[in-house]
């Protein structure tokens, strides 16, 4: 029986479509009328006659022929009481004879389906169709007649599914204003409102997204930190050294820095640490290493510890790369550099990098040293000159006794700047030495007409005069009355220092013991900048501090002075 059952469903669902398109023979026959008799004389049937015998053949088959249903169906509503009872009755039959249909059908093709009686199964199939449309129409009408539906409709709808035509087009919209449905409209408002919101949404993140390119264009370069490995040192003079540098791991250096930029090294001493910054002297193009040109100061621990006791293979702790003396060629159409001593070393940066991309514009090095020995860079200077037409190099010796110099001799004065850069007055000028040196040369520009925008500086200042200022600072507070001296408060280490009216923020730190880091002590290494929390300050030089960071209360502590009470971030 179970077997039996799953043969039956198996059927019932492969002849489905087939049974609703199946047309009984009285069907055919209410919608086709047989045609008129043939005259004498004419030829053998034609083939609806043949269709006809046919159909009469599968009513004897099959018993005698139903009622005309679905042509009942659609005068249903004109027939009388009695006549929709004989609907009913021919309805009951018509389900009854197509339910046996289905049994002999299912039954015949279950006994011949094993022997492979393929004649049998067509029969058994022709059955189940035959069958089960008669069951479908007699369902149909009983459903009409019990739910009160409209015959007239359901006999329409069986013709188009018979004929596979369209059902009817959905009821028509209600409609609003200007020929649309108010579900359009509203639809309409959604959409409106959400590409409203997108666009706005587009312009807020656009503007958020240029907010940020100025911040990042105007922020300094974040700060690389890491070790360097020393491959290389070589005597540029009696007291100068040159560190290469490598990538401790391999390849090329792992940060990128304009030309004119410096490093920070971090030295351990005696069980505490000390930070100098020192210009770079190679050129940003050169990517497997790095050079530091350094000066050994008598009184300068890093500079000392680097030079006397550095070796190659050494390993430097390295902050990198910081640093606005920069010029990488698209400032200006041309350029003029100005050092002294070891101040040449970020111009030589310069001029390496604008001669490395064959730059091809007017480059004036306008240089002072104590003697010829002191002459950095000599060699490769002269060198450069021969390849590079528009590289112009002169230099003056402040102390040429005893030596073979024929060239300019003193210091850097007008003259020499005059007779050595053509229209001086229309280029732009970096310079970079002691700041004695720096402050007279930056009188002798503003006399020939350099307007003071088109000057930039950076100044080295030697550690004993750091010392000697630190000296001067602590015998000013310590004479200064506590009651009428401003004081400064480091709020992150909770003390407080008096702050002289000619003492920095810096040196009022150092005073109690404030750890701030910092190197050029001149305001243009950008080191020691701190945060101010409440007071305002004055500095003499902030070259270092970019807009946003003085939005932000960002200040120089080697420059900062103050006539008031002062909270500072440290």
């Amino acid at each position: 029986m179970r077997r039996l059952g799953r043969t039956l469903i198996i059927s019932v669902s492969i002849f489905a479509p087939a049974a609703n398109g199946q047309v009984t023979p009285e069907e055919h026959a209410a919608h086709h009328p047989p045609a008129p008799p043939a005259a004498p004389g004419t030829p053998a049937a034609q083939p609806q006659d043949a269709m006809q015998g046919m159909g009469q053949m599968m009513e004897g088959m099959h018993g005698p022929p139903p009622n005309q249903l679905y042509p009942t169906l659609i005068n249903l509503p004109d027939l009388p009481p009695e006549r929709r009872e004989e609907v009913q009755r021919a309805a009951h039959e018509r389900m009854e004879s197509g339910t046996r249909l289905m049994a002999d059908g299912l039954d015949l093709l279950v006994r011949s389906a094993p022997g492979s009686d393929y004649a049998a199964m067509q029969d058994a199939v022709a059955k189940l169709r035959e069958g089960l449309a008669r069951f479908d129409s007699g369902l149909a009408a009983h459903r009409a007649l019990a739910e009160g539906n409209d015959p007239r409709a359901l006999a329409a709808e069986w013709f188009k599914s018979q004929m596979n035509l369209p059902g009817p087009p959905p009821p028509a919209a209600t409609h609003g204003l200007w020929g649309f449905s108010w579900a359009h409209l509203a639809a309409m408002a959604l959409l409106i409102a959400f590409a409203a919101a997108m666009i706005a949404m587009y312009f807020l993140k656009m503007r958020r997204a240029a907010a940020l390119l100025r911040q990042l264009a105007t922020a300094p370069p974040r700060s690389w930190g890491g070790s360097l490995r020393v491959t290389r040192v070589f005597n540029e003079t009696p007291q100068i050294r040159t560190f290469r540098l490598v990538d401790a791991a391999g390849g090329p250096i792992p940060f990128n820095f304009l030309a004119g930029q410096f490093l920070t090294l971090t030295v351990a001493h005696e069980g505490k640490t000390a930070k100098r910054a020192y210009t770079i002297a190679s050129s940003p193009a050169q990517r497997d290493y790095v050079e530091l040109t350094v000066k050994r100061e008598e009184n300068g621990l890093v500079s000392r510890i680097l030079c006397d006791q550095t070796r190659e293979g050494a390993l430097l702790q390295i902050a990198a790369p910081q640093g606005v003396f920069t010029f990488t060629g698209a400032e200006a159409d041309s350029i003029v550099l100005i050092g002294a001593g070891v101040g040449a070393t970020p111009l030589m940066s310069v001029v390496r990098y604008l001669t490395d991309r064959g730059w091809g514009k007017p480059i004036y090095l306008v240089l002072g040293f104590r003697a010829p020995e002191d002459y950095l860079f000599r060699a490769e200077l002269e060198y450069l000159q021969e390849r590079h037409p528009y590289l112009h190099v002169v230099a003056t010796m402040s102390r040429p006794d005893g030596s073979s110099w024929t060239g300019p001799t003193g210091r850097v004065t007008k003259e020499l700047i005059a007779q050595n850069v053509p229209e001086v007055a229309t280029r732009r000028v970096h310079m970079c030495g002691p700041p004695a040196m720096m402050e007279a040369t930056r009188t002798v520009l503003l006399g020939l007409g350099v307007a003071p925008e088109n000057i930039r500086i950076e100044a080295f200042g030697p550690a004993q005069k750091a010392q000697e200022r630190q000296a001067a600072v602590q015998a000013a507070m310590a004479e200064a009355p506590a009651a009428s001296t401003p004081a400064v408060s480091f709020t992150i280490s909770g003390k407080t220092a008096p702050l002289p009216p000619d003492t920095s923020v810096l040196e009022a730190a150092e005073h109690v013991g404030v750890s701030i880091d910092y190197s050029c002590r001149v305001g243009t290494c950008g080191l020691c900048k701190v945060k101010l929390l409440q007071g305002h300050v004055t500095m003499a030089v902030e070259d270092a501090l970019a807009a946003e960071e003085k939005a932000r209360g960002i200040i120089l502590a080697c420059q900062a002075k103050s006539k008031e009470h002062l909270e500072v971030e440290a």
